[in-house]
């Protein structure tokens, strides 16, 4: 799975519906209201780096309000939760 942060400047007084718009897009797994420069981060997670310009440039770009965008592809990925469930393995409770 590849995983791409989508850094989006948007229209402000539409942000809710925006938000809402581009977390409904296949491939968009979440999209977090955020503070400073940009005004929202998605998350998307798709099988093949093809995939992303069908989703980023292809989709997201083109929803209404969204301004800009900045792309940042994931070269690994480290979580709390990955780390507790390989810790988990093998172990009854």
């Amino acid at each position: 799975m590849i995983t791409a942060i989508v850094l989006i400047k948007t229209t402000v007084d539409r942000i809710p519906e925006i938000a809402e718009t581009v977390a409904a897009l296949d491939g968009v797994s979440e999209v977090y209201s955020v503070t400073g420069t940009y005004d929202l981060v998605a998350m998307v997670r798709v099988r093949r780096h093809e995939d992303l310009a069908d989703v980023i440039p292809g989709h997201l770009n083109k929803v209404p309000g969204v301004q800009h965008t900045e792309t940042h592809i994931a070269f690994r990925t480290y979580s709390q939760h990955d780390l507790e469930a390989a810790f988990a393995l093998g172990l009854d409770e």
